[in-house]
């Protein structure tokens, strides 16, 4: 006997994980008297039984098999329509039938199960030694009720196991995404500031204008390198559902945080000019590392994306309810097909010098200003482009 293949062993686990199976079958006997009844799996090949109720000794058990060529299950799939035999010496289709000479039976019924998406899948069968009384429209009906019911349950174990299959891929990619994480928090961010902090020394030490050029890009890289890292840790952190995280400290020191900043960039992009204006008269409730990891994004685009020869203009302004933070700059302006989506991950604005980015900055703008309770806003014409946050204080 040829041993089973995997897609069959498993069939016979699905049958076996189904407990009205055994009632079902059962019930069959009961109700018909035969001695015989079991539910089989059967393909192009072979005849498998899954499970079996035998009070006659017919000697078959789950994972037993007959010869395909040998059974009426065979024709069953081939047609799938059920049979129905009550006497076969007195049947004149089945009475020279090679089957039940075989097998010794002369009552016999089964019906097709098929699965929910009309495959076939195998029958419901019952035989006896003695004729039965099965024809009649009562024991029909319980056989085509109980296949349907097999079907049904079929699906639902396959559902179950669907399900269980994508929770244990869901855990296996949390998994990755917290190794991702430690890679990028720890890895990857202490070497980086090595190499920052590095070329920052390199750059206090009499050079000539190559190597100065050279350490300028290796610092320009670290700082673009920087900030690509922390959208990436935060959009993974809001992938996992605990969001962007914030501290909110009253009055925060928002004209020193905004200036520092603007110092910072101002140093990667020298022959740019900024223009920073403010009224910050009242107390701002924000978490400031959040605010100038905000700020950073938005001018570091009004940088990037703006004309080299325009003016960058931010202005931080509070009042008694609210504090309001714009940087505009001048430039090609942002298309309205992608100024609809243009805060959802992995869209990047109008691309420039070989687009570079993950599209996780404004994202990760638009989370921050969420989690403060606010709203960052975008317009754009062929005057500027002006991204504004709003925040509630």
């Amino acid at each position: 006997m040829n041993t089973l293949s995997t897609d069959i062993q498993e069939d016979i686990q699905t049958i076996g994980r189904i407990p009205v199976i055994s009632r079902i079958l059962e019930v069959i006997c009961r109700t018909t008297g035969m001695g015989f009844a079991a539910v089989a799996r059967v393909t192009d090949t072979r005849w498998v039984a899954c499970s079996v109720r035998d009070e006659i000794d017919f000697g078959l058990a789950p994972g037993g098999e007959l010869e395909l060529e040998t059974t009426i299950c065979h024709e069953i799939r081939q047609s799938g329509h059920g049979v129905v035999i009550d006497h076969v010496a007195q049947d004149p289709a089945f009475q020279n039938h090679h089957t039940p000479e075989r097998y010794g039976f002369q009552s016999y019924i089964s019906m097709p199960i098929f699965r929910k998406d009309g495959t076939f899948f195998g029958t419901l069968c019952a035989i006896d030694p003695r004729p039965a009384r099965l024809k009649n429209s009562e024991v029909i009906e319980m056989f085509n009720l109980y296949s349907d019911l097999i079907s049904f349950h079929l699906h639902s174990v396959d559902r179950v196991s669907f399900v269980e299959l994508q929770l244990e891929e869901e855990r296996k990619a949390l998994k990755l995404r917290e190794q991702f994480i430690a890679i990028l928090g720890h890895d990857l961010r202490n070497p980086l500031g090595a190499v920052s902090s590095s070329a920052q020394l390199m750059l206090r030490q009499p050079l000539d204008d190559k190597m100065r050029k050279l350490a300028e890009i290796v610092k320009n890289s670290s700082f673009r390198m920087k900030e690509l890292i922390e959208n990436v840790l935060d959009f993974a952190r809001a992938e996992q559902g605990s969001g962007i995280s914030i501290h909110i400290q009253e009055n925060e020191a928002v004209s020193e945080i905004l200036n520092e900043v603007i110092s910072e960039l101002q140093a990667i992009w020298p022959n740019r000019r900024i223009e920073f204006t403010e009224d910050l008269a009242f107390p701002v409730h924000c978490d400031g590392s959040r605010i100038a990891q905000l700020f950073s994004n938005l001018l570091g685009n009004a940088l990037s994306h703006g004309n080299e020869n325009g003016v960058i203009k931010v202005n931080a302004v509070s009042d008694v309810d609210f504090f309001r933070l714009s940087v505009s700059n001048q430039g090609t302006p942002i298309s309205k097909d992608r100024i609809g989506n243009l805060f959802e991950p992995y869209v990047r604005g109008e691309e420039k010098n070989g687009g570079e980015g993950l599209g996780l900055g404004l994202y990760i703008c638009s989370e921050i200003a969420r989690a403060h309770g606010g709203k960052l806003d975008v317009c754009s014409d062929e005057t500027e482009t002006c991204f504004t946050l709003t925040l509630k204080c």
